[in-house]
Formats: structure tokens, C-alpha cells, sequence
């Protein structure tokens, strides 16, 4: 198989384009560097597009392989005709190159196999005969032989009627069209599982996930439109054992199209349905248990499992999608911010951080149920909000949140003191809190005390924060925990490691997890970096980094560009110029009446934007995508992209769910999206669903389209279901969206 010309036209590259990919992959470049510094090479391939790219990379590779291993096998049963080479070389999926390899695959004694062992082969030819002289009764009397295990010619044509329907079983292309036939008109079906017996029947917690299945339990869609998240909600329901699911396939159809193949005879031109009398019943009954026995069940797991994979795929992307956005929240700098890690029982953890991440105070008050000590809360946050400046409180938003903040809104009107909240996604927080990163970064706390600091943290700057937390664990998604955990792990792994590498990172400031990170630094290398900087001190340069144990000239022609350092030797180190093109930089500078210790001062922020581009390409020897990416890093060094993105609402008041009325207008923050909806915050402690249907008064083929994860939208409310503390909302219109804008955090 030609990769190059495969991947070329699937997505729409030149072929020289898809040559660059595969070679500055194989050289064992990352996907951030070769976006970020190989553009010329790529045609300005966004990340997105090479991950896409290196992915389908991968699986032709192993479909390559596959292919290899399946063509070697088939030789050496001395069974590879030209005829099947062709087709197992012309195979483009996974699923077509195993159907030719059924056949030849070695398995299990089956009922066809034992039939050939005893002779039955023309006896299973003749039932296919299109004349025959005698009647299967008849011809199968000459194959009855007792110490053969052949008592009586009954035995005799079933066992030849076994090789048939194998026969059918194992043709690819009548596999192929039952796969198709069925995903395009097959139903799925769902019913409620038979959990007689069980004597955890009564149990509460039993009964309410009995209702989150309570629509499944009398239902059927299409497989051609059932959506993703309803494969997924399935899935789930039938592994707890509350649903029984099954495909219903056009039956009769299918086993009237395997009948109808076993009765085409060959002519010169083409081929003719012809019908023997004698055999119709006979083969009649072959295709009915070729489907029944054979095809349909090992084809319901197989469609099973590419509907499940579909499912996976977009709930990865939305995941992924929702991920990105709130990585990519903007940091709200230079305050001092008070974590509010809420709970019960065990009392409401406090953390006080300064501007720059460490934490100075704290403490465990008990204001909510059962202790109720709300008068004593209050005047140990007057304390500790007095004594440290504090800016913000961080409160996050797990349990005993609602009542938490409404304890903070009625402190900030009583103290007088300015200032404001926010509402954090804790989610993974507790998984961080009792980690072994976080017993290294706070040995001396418990795990409620650093909860309280992540919380804190996660407000200061969410990316240096969230990327010490398993992706998986942070609550942007759906169904996460019932997906492939390996290839959710990749997908994840990479929108952080993107995220991570867009925006760079201040190597004398950076923990080892936001370090790991980095293109072109694992784990290892990461501890290293912060080793020597404990050791030796600040880095002065990004040549220093040459010094560091395990991190050679490949790994920091990787990692260098992403690195930053200010106030060091090296001017361009602050900014996101490859050392590579420092002298092309350089040049520039000087060619337009600049220093280098300019980008230092800020006096570069002045460039003009017309400048004399093609003279510079010449004497830099710069392509023009790296040319401009210089020219941008010197007009703006070290700038945040994250700076164009919507801050987080800051509140100083708190809603109830009882003060909510049908037709109230908020603003609020998106929190999650999912395939059939958006969750927004608007100050509540639950937040309000957005169903799809009323994001837009025109059709939305996916909530992505209209939100995303961060954004500040207007809504109006439309039902209130206290009971079940359910908000349904009507989207208005988006305030601010994520990416969008500058940033307001006040």
C-alpha cells in the first residue's frame, strides 16, 4: 500500500507536504515542535491536522503490518493465490483485511471442519449443483457409513449443510454487505434487564441508578442515527446489568441475499439465479443458519464494537474539546487568593496563596452542617483576609459548595472588605491532594490543606495547576470512565501537551508536571531540570540547559523554543525565537534600528507593521511563516495567548435555587459540554442545562459549534424542577467567548 498517496488524498495534501510529515516524524520530532518551527517544511499544518495526520500514520503502518503477518501465514499454508494477494493488498481497513483472512485462519474444530474430516465435501457440492440426477436423499445414501459416524443420510446432508453455511460464513464480501445492509437499516434495542434474586434489589442507591435507565428500558433507534452518547448511556446500563441490548437486523432479507448466492451459477458473461428443485429447502435452511448460527452473532459484537469506537471517538473529541478550553483559561494574576476547599463533616479546608503560588496560612473551619459554627468561620476569614491582603476567594465546587458560598457572600457584605469569588471545577482535586506529586510539593500539609492550595492555585493559573491532575480525572467530559482508557490517555496527553507548549513556560518557575510537558522533556528529564535549578540556581540561559543530566542536543532542539527565561543573559530567550534563528533575529533587530536588549526594555513592542518582508526573508534566509513568527515574538516578546481568552466571573453575591423564577435573564459560565447539551454555572450551587435544542433557533449539528467550555454567555432560565434541583435554560447570546477578546478578571 502507498501510505504517502492514501494519507495525500484522505486529507487533502500535497504529496511533498505528506513526505515532510513522515520524515520529520520518523526523525523523532515532536507534533508542538514540527507545527511550531518546521512550518515551511509542512505547509503551516496546524496541530491539530499533523495529530490527525500522525494517527492515521499509525494505523496504515499497523494495517501494513497486519497485512504482512496475514500474507505469510496464507503462504505458508502454500493457499496465497495472485487472486487473494491482489485482494489482501488492496484491503484499507481493519475489518475488510480480517474478513480475508477468515477463511484461512487457524481455529477450532468446527462442525464444517469435522464434516470435510469424514468425507462430506461433494456431497456439500452437489446440494449446490444446478441439475442433479438423483434427489440429496438419494446422492447422500453413498456417504452413510456408522464407524464414520454417518448413521443414516439425514446425518449425512446436515453435515454437508454445516460446510456450506461455513462456507457463507467465511466470504468476505458477503460479510461485508450484511455489515453495511445492517448499519444502515439494523435497530438497536434495549430492554430492562431480568435482575430477579438480586437481593441488592431494595437498595437505595440501587433504585435511584434503576431510574437513570428508565427510558432504555422500552427502546429502539436506528443504528444509523442513534447518537454517541446514547451507544455510550447503553453500554453503561447493560454492564451494571440494568439493560439488555441487542441489534435487529433486516433478517429475512439477508437470509433471502445468502440463499439467493448460493444459487448463482456462472456464465460466460455474467452470473444467473437458477434454482434446483431438488436442493431449494436444503439450501434454504444453509443460509437461514449461516446467518442465524454463524454471521449474526459474531456481526452484533462486531457492530457492536465500530458503534461503541464512534461513540468513543466523539465523546474524545468533545472531552478533548472542553479540555482544551478550560486549560487555556487565562491565569488571573497578581492576587492573593484564598482556596476554599468545601465539605461537612470534616470542615471547610483553607489555603492562602500569594501572587505567586505559595501558600502562606491554613486553617479548618466548621460553618457548615453539623457543626454550623458560621459566626466563628467568618471571623477566622476576617483574620486571615485582613492579615494577607487577600484579593479573591477561590471556593470550589463539590460538595457543601452551595452552602460554603453563601457563608462567603454574606462575609464579603459584612466585612466591607473588597472582595470577590469565583466558583473553581475541583474536579481531580481530591486525586491530586493524595498523590505522591503533591506529598512532594506539601509534605507538611494533609491532603484537605493542599486540596485548598490546588483550589487556590487552580485560579491563579489553571494550566500550571490542572496538568499535575490526570486528565481523565478532571470533570470536562462524559462517560470517560467507560471509553478506552489507553487511547483516552493519548488523546488527553496530547491536548495538554499542545496546550502547554502554545502558551510556553518560565523554566525557573515551572514544576517538574508542567515541565513534562514540554516537547521533548519526559518525566526524568523534567526532575532534572528542577534538580539543577535547586542546585545551581536560576538559568541564565537556554544554552545552560545543555548542563542538565539526560537532556541532550536532540531533546533541546525540541524543547527550547518552548522553555522561557527572563531577566537572563540572552535577551531572546524571554521570547518563543528558536535559538536556531537567534541570528536571523538579530539581524533583523539591527536592520530595523534595534538591540536585542530592546526586547528586554519593551522598545520592540513599537515595530511597524509594514515592514519590508521579502528583503528580510532574503537576508535572514528565513522561510515566510518563520519570518513572521519571529517578527511577531519581537513585536510582542513572551505574550500569553491566553491573554485574548474571557477571565472567570467574579461574584460577590450569591443566587438560591428558590430565588429562580421562569424567565429570569443571568449570565453564567460554561462549564462542561456534552453531546446534547451545555451545563452553564449562573451562580447556583447546580448548574443549568442547555439542551441542544435551545442553543440556537436554527439547527445545531453539535453544541461545540455554538459553545464551548469557559465562555461567558447570557441565558434566560426556563424551568426550575426544584425537587429534583434540575435548571433548564434557554441560551441567549455569548457575553464574551473563550478565544475571544481580552481578558477582564475584575
Amino acid at each position: 500500500m502507498d501510505i504517502i498517496s492514501v494519507i495525500t488524498k484522505e486529507q487533502n495534501l500535497r504529496r511533498e507536504q505528506a513526505q515532510a510529515v513522515i520524515r520529520l516524524i520518523d526523525e523523532g520530532n515532536t507534533i508542538p515542535f514540527i507545527a511550531r518551527y518546521r512550518k515551511e517544511q509542512h505547509g503551516n499544518m496546524s496541530d491539530g491536522q499533523l495529530r490527525a495526520f500522525d494517527e492515521r500514520l499509525r494505523y496504515l503502518r499497523a494495517l501494513d503490518e497486519r497485512r504482512e503477518t496475514i500474507l505469510t501465514a496464507i503462504a505458508a499454508q502454500g493457499k496465497l493465490t495472485p487472486e487473494l494477494r491482489k485482494e489482501i493488498e488492496a484491503a484499507m481497513t481493519a475489518a475488510a483485511l480480517e474478513d480475508l483472512y477468515r477463511p484461512l485462519r487457524p481455529k477450532r474444530r468446527t462442525r464444517a471442519m469435522i464434516a470435510k474430516e469424514k468425507g462430506l465435501q461433494p456431497l456439500a457440492d452437489y446440494l449446490l449443483l444446478e441439475k442433479t440426477e438423483l434427489p440429496p436423499q438419494q446422492e447422500a445414501q453413498k456417504y452413510v457409513n456408522e464407524e464414520a459416524g454417518i448413521p443414516d443420510a439425514d446425518t449425512a446432508i446436515h453435515m454437508a449443510m454445516d460446510i456450506l453455511a461455513e462456507m457463507l460464513s467465511d466470504d468476505a464480501a458477503e460479510r461485508a454487505w450484511i455489515r453495511e445492509k445492517t448499519m444502515r437499516e439494523g435497530t438497536l434495542v434495549t430492554e430492562k434487564a431480568d435482575r430477579s434474586g438480586n437481593a441488592a434489589r431494595q437498595n437505595e442507591k440501587l433504585a435511584q441508578r434503576e431510574a437513570v435507565y428508565e427510558m432504555y428500558y422500552e427502546y429502539s433507534e436506528p443504528l444509523a442515527r442513534i447518537p454517541g452518547h446514547r451507544i455510550l448511556a447503553v453500554n453503561r446500563g447493560e454492564k451494571e446489568k440494568f439493560l439488555s441490548v441487542r441489534i435487529e437486523a433486516p433478517q429475512e432479507e439477508i437470509v433471502q441475499h445468502l440463499y439467493r448466492r448460493l444459487n448463482l451459477r456462472k456464465t460466460s458473461t455474467r452470473d444467473v439465479f437458477r434454482e434446483n428443485e431438488k436442493t431449494v429447502p436444503y439450501l434454504q435452511a444453509v443460509a437461514a443458519d449461516a446467518y442465524k448460527r454463524l454471521i449474526a452473532p459474531s456481526m452484533e459484537t462486531e457492530l457492536r464494537g465500530v458503534l461503541t469506537e464512534r461513540a468513543e471517538d466523539g465523546a474524545m473529541t468533545v472531552f478533548a474539546s472542553n479540555l482544551r478550553q478550560l486549560l487555556m483559561q487565562p491565569p488571573v494574576e497578581g492576587k492573593v487568593v484564598l482556596g476554599w476547599d468545601p465539605a461537612f463533616r470534616t470542615g471547610c479546608k483553607l489555603a492562602v496563596v500569594d501572587r505567586t503560588g505559595k501558600v502562606l496560612a491554613t486553617r479548618v473551619i466548621f460553618p457548615t452542617a453539623p457543626q454550623n459554627k458560621v459566626k466563628e468561620a467568618k471571623e477566622e476569614l476576617n483574620t486571615l483576609c485582613r492579615r494577607y491582603g487577600v484579593d479573591v476567594i477561590s471556593c470550589g465546587n463539590g460538595t457543601a459548595s452551595r452552602e460554603s458560598e453563601q457563608v462567603i457572600a454574606d462575609f464579603i457584605k459584612e466585612s466591607g472588605l473588597p472582595l470577590k469569588y469565583a466558583i473553581v471545577n475541583e474536579a481531580g482535586a481530591s486525586v491530586y491532594s493524595a498523590s505522591e506529586l503533591a506529598a512532594e510539593e506539601f509534605p507538611q500539609f494533609d491532603v484537605g490543606q493542599r486540596s485548598a492550595a490546588s483550589i487556590a492555585r487552580r485560579l491563579q493559573d489553571p494550566l500550571a495547576e490542572l496538568v499535575k491532575i490526570d486528565p481523565k480525572a478532571i470533570g470536562v467530559g462524559q462517560y470517560q470512565h467507560d471509553m478506552n482508557q489507553t487511547k483516552l490517555g493519548e488523546t488527553l496527553h496530547a491536548v495538554v501537551e499542545d496546550c502547554v507548549n502554545q502558551v510556553g513556560v518560565d523554566v525557573n518557575t515551572a514544576s517538574a508536571a508542567l515541565l513534562s510537558y514540554i516537547s521533548g522533556i519526559n518525566k526524568t528529564t523534567a526532575k532534572n531540570i528542577v534538580a539543577y535549578r535547586e542546585v545551581n540556581g536560576r538559568f541564565r540561559s537556554r544554552r545552560e540547559l545543555l548542563k542538565v543530566p539526560k537532556l541532550g542536543p536532540k531533546a533541546f532542539e525540541q524543547c527550547a523554543g518552548f522553555l522561557r527565561i527572563t531577566g537572563g543573559s540572552e535577551p531572546l530567550d524571554m521570547t518563543a525565537v528558536h535559538p536556531e534563528s537567534y541570528e536571523a533575529a538579530k539581524l533583523i533587530l539591527k536592520e530595523l534600528g534595534y538591540t536585542p536588549q530592546d526586547i528586554a526594555d519593551g522598545r520592540t513592542r513599537k515595530l511597524g507593521e509594514h515592514l519590508p518582508l521579502q528583503q528580510l526573508s532574503r537576508d535572514t534566509g528565513l522561510g515566510e511563516y518563520t519570518l513572521q513568527d519571529v517578527l511577531s515574538e519581537l513585536a510582542q516578546p513572551g505574550r500569553d495567548p491566553r491573554q485574548d481568552v474571557q477571565g472567570p466571573v467574579l461574584r460577590q453575591d450569591v443566587l438560591s435555587l428558590e430565588d429562580l423564577e421562569s424567565g429570569m435573564k443571568l449570565k453564567g459560565t460554561v462549564r462542561n459540554v456534552v453531546d446534547f447539551g451545555a451545563f452553564v454555572d449562573i451562580g447556583v450551587h447546580q448548574d443549568g442545562l442547555v439542551h441542544i435544542s435551545k442553543l440556537s433557533d436554527h439547527f445545531v449539528k453539535h453544541p461545540l459549534d455554538v459553545v464551548h467550555v469557559g465562555d461567558i454567555v447570557d441565558v434566560q432560565v426556563l424551568d426550575v424542577d426544584r425537587r429534583k434541583g434540575r435548571i433548564s435554560l434557554q441560551y441567549l447570546s455569548p457575553v464574551r467567548s473563550a478565544g475571544a477578546g481580552r481578558r477582564n478578571a475584575e
